[in-house]
């Protein structure tokens, strides 16, 4: 693991407090919707990748794709959540 980076993660029961918990709770819903859209609208869970530089090749298209849709509908006032792709799934 990389000493720069500090993972945080919601403290056990039985577990002491841990720092930077706060910030977990204000970000969750966030994460979860990050998480929901990788999963469901991207499809990632079948990304049909069979190597490492496959799997994030595939990854990496679908959210290029993604963010090319949302500045698409942002930038000309499409109908509806930005993010949605259902215009798009053909």
């Amino acid at each position: 693991m990389n000493p720069g980076i500090t993972l945080i993660r919601p403290s056990l029961r039985n577990e002491a407090p841990r720092p930077g918990r706060r910030l977990l709770r204000a970000f969750r819903q966030t994460i979860e919707s990050v998480n929901q859209t990788l999963k469901a609208q991207l499809d990632l869970e079948r990304h049909g990748g069979r190597t490492k530089p496959g799997v994030c090749a595939r990854i990496q298209q679908r959210i290029l794709a993604l963010t090319a849709a949302i500045w698409h509908n942002e930038t000309t006032n499409q109908p509806g959540p930005a993010r949605s792709l259902l215009a798009y799934d053909h």
